[in-house]
């Protein structure tokens, strides 16, 4: 046992998940790595050890719940009791809706929904008795507005923030130690455009601004630090897509239904023999290590000013409202 926080992240083989062990393996956390592709874990794993964490690797797929379950009680024998459990793992289709098979929109949402109701249920029912825990979902502005092109993971996305929702009001009502919170991200520079399954005749791309998974991997620290905030925003287009959508939906939809297919799409065409991760992972027995990263480094930003912002609301809002009374004060002054 690490005798450290025990932290457990699905995922975490590539892209956020990757991002979010390697910082809590910093902080000397003992990390268990959720994931199926097996080179992509031994790297995660050597990430962890390099940072000076302890890493212990299970290859798991979390739509199987026997399979998520066993893995919480191996991390329990060997880590120790779990402190945090962070759902990042998820696989999608690139595609028109008409273009999805049934048994492929099957899969993406017991992955990439039901995976998070696993991996809660088997954090909950080991954090519960012991009245302490958290669980961080890891969501997406399109847990909100849905986009063409990607309507499986939309479906997804939109079933986790209620679940989380459901779940967040039942624990208040219990009074509960476990606390659950979401992370909503923007659009973040990670493999996934190179491993999902794509129908698209152009390779897919995040729609920028595009940021780094480091930023994505501070905000899910700072809510596991801090999880009785029902939700973080990540990112400017984050906030700005989730008003707009609250004021002008329709609109919305009249805007990405002009944009949405070409904003996702780069100009050249989608490589013959990219891999697909729906049914097998991509870093398979001829496949590599992914890493964090994914093809867009050039035009990812490594910060987030209005992630800033959100830690810092109460100072914010403590300085305009200073700001506010300094300039009341100044105009009675002048007025006199």
């Amino acid at each position: 046992m690490t005798g450290n926080p025990v932290v457990v992240v699905t995922g975490a083989s590539g892209g956020i998940g990757r991002a979010v062990a390697r910082a809590f393996g910093a902080r000397g956390a003992g990390v268990a790595l959720l994931a199926r592709g097996r080179k992509g874990l031994s790297a995660a794993a050597e990430d962890i050890r390099r940072e000076g964490g302890t890493a212990l690797p299970l290859e798991v797929d979390v739509a199987d719940f026997d399979q998520v379950d066993a893995a919480a009680t191996r991390v329990e024998q060997e880590l120790g009791p779990i402190d945090t459990w962070v759902n990042v793992a998820f696989t999608s289709v690139f595609a028109r809706f008409s273009d999805i098979r049934p048994e492929e929109f099957r899969r993406v949402t017991e992955v990439s929904y039901l995976g998070y109701v696993h991996g809660t249920m088997a954090a909950l029912n080991r954090m519960k008795p012991r009245g302490h825990g958290t669980v961080v979902q890891v969501g997406s502005a399109l847990a909100y507005r849905g986009i063409p092109l990607q309507s499986a993971y939309c479906g997804a996305k939109h079933a986790i923030q209620g679940f989380n929702e459901a779940l967040r009001c039942e624990l208040l009502a219990e009074h509960s130690g476990v606390h659950v919170t979401m992370v909503q991200m923007p659009a973040v520079n990670t493999p996934q455009f190179s491993w999902v399954l794509s129908r698209l005749p152009h390779h897919a791309q995040p729609v920028p601004p595009i940021y780094q998974p480091e930023v994505a991997a501070d905000a899910v620290l700072y809510a596991a630090d801090h999880p009785r905030r029902r939700e973080y925003w990540v990112g400017g287009s984050t906030v700005g897509t989730l008003l707009a959508n609250a004021v002008a939906p329709g609109i919305l939809d009249w805007y990405l239904a002009k944009t949405g297919l070409k904003s996702q799409q780069t100009g050249q065409p989608t490589p013959d023999d990219q891999p697909a991760n729906l049914w097998q992972p991509a870093d398979g027995p001829r496949g590599h290590d992914f890493g964090a990263h994914g093809e867009f480094d050039d035009k990812a930003t490594p910060r987030s000013v209005q992630l800033w912002a959100s830690r810092h609301h109460g100072l914010l809002a403590a300085a305009g409202g200073a700001l506010a009374v300094t300039a009341a004060g100044l105009w009675r002054w002048a007025r006199t």
